[in-house]
């Protein structure tokens, strides 16, 4: 088992920052984690894969509506997952949830899910 845990949310003014941490903790063999990755669900509409990152070499992979603005990254020996947001824009706004556990780096097949963390951007 892979338990997530999200912080970092917030609200911010548009054009801001935020910095998204994801502390994970495994019942196992630690390759469970794979590759971990971010997702956000905006109320009325589906939930949006924002960005994943491999368990090694820091092979990372984004979203269109985020590419250039959000960096994600994870430092194993800290078992903590980041997502740095610069240039938020008020259509961020959203739940924020942490994944883990796919076999390969994508945008589906994670196992594993935080609870989530809001952030909302003002106008």
């Amino acid at each position: 088992q892979v338990h997530l845990v999200e912080s970092g949310g917030g609200l911010v003014q548009a054009g801001g920052s935020l910095r998204l941490s994801c502390v994970y903790s495994v019942s196992g063999d630690p390759i469970m984690t794979g590759a971990m990755g971010w997702f956000r669900q905006a109320p009325g509409k589906e939930r949006e894969f924002v960005a994943a990152i491999a368990r090694s070499y820091d092979i990372t992979l984004y979203g269109d509506s985020v590419k250039g603005r959000f960096t994600i990254s994870r430092d194993n020996a800290k078992n903590t997952m980041y997502l740095q947001m610069d240039s938020l824009k008020p259509e961020d706004t959203a739940a924020y949830y942490c994944a883990a556990g796919a076999a390969v780096l994508g945008k589906s097949g994670y196992n594993y899910w935080g609870q989530g963390t809001q952030v909302t951007v003002s106008s």
